[in-house]
């Protein structure tokens, strides 16, 4: 298993014309979140260059096929799937496409976002204890259940990643779905179909995560994918 992500730019510029791409991200880079913030960081958005790094993520998307666009109801993970989508028709995939696919999104048409209440918390099985869990150290909490797979707050680790993997390909059929959420729950994903391994002082980095490939024939293809310069972030 690799440990190392594939640059976005590379990715889609090898995928195959008749497959379908589900792609899971983290938001795009956002502003700090204080120590003791009551609503652990719910409020705070993107900054203007993560904004910038999500339209860029968006022009490198190929323009054959449709598109469609989820998110966590989080405010940072709708603007960054907005931004991406934003990216795509900026970089003039509008109206694009080969014969027996749908076009993507129509120049000038706002981008259409899905907020998905999963994407905002599928792993967690337990809220008051998933609360502990941040209050006291959120990268060791979920280390500590990535290591071993179980956790009050969590649900088992590997067979709810193979869950959301399915959630994914039941919520949409389209060329290109993307999915905006948390590194909380694409690290469990990382660990689970790639073999990746996290400590809290060695983390996954914004625009991040991994894309699942489905041709038409033959089985399913995971990767390992970062928009940015690195993957990780080292703290």
């Amino acid at each position: 298993m690799t440990t190392d992500f594939l640059p976005a730019s590379d990715f889609f510029a090898q995928v195959d014309w008749n497959s379908r791409i589900y792609l899971l991200l983290r938001h795009a880079e956002r502003n700090h979140i204080t120590p003791g913030d009551k609503d652990f960081g719910a409020h705070v958005g993107l900054t203007e260059r993560g904004r910038r790094q999500a339209v860029t993520l968006g022009r490198m998307i190929p323009a054959i096929g449709d598109a469609v666009y989820f998110s966590s109801p989080v405010g940072r993970c709708v603007e960054t799937a907005q931004c991406i989508g934003e990216g795509r028709k900026l970089a003039g995939y509008g109206n694009f496409a080969i014969p027996g696919t749908a076009p993507g999104v129509a120049a000038g048409a706002s981008v259409n976002v899905t907020p998905l209440d999963a994407l905002g918390d599928f792993f967690v099985r337990d809220v008051p204890a998933y609360e502990q869990t941040l209050r006291e150290g959120f990268y060791e909490g979920i280390c500590k259940w990535l290591d071993s797979g179980k956790h009050d707050a969590f649900w088992p680790l590997h067979e709810r990643a193979e869950q959301m993997r399915e959630m994914m390909f039941e919520k949409a059929q389209s060329r290109f779905n993307i999915f905006v959420t948390h590194d909380a729950w694409i690290v469990p994903c990382l660990t689970h179909f790639c073999g990746f391994k996290f400590e809290p002082k060695c983390w996954m980095n914004f625009l991040t995560g991994l894309a699942f490939e489905v041709p038409e024939k033959g089985n399913v293809k995971v990767t390992p994918v970062t928009a940015m310069e690195t993957g990780w972030l080292k703290f």
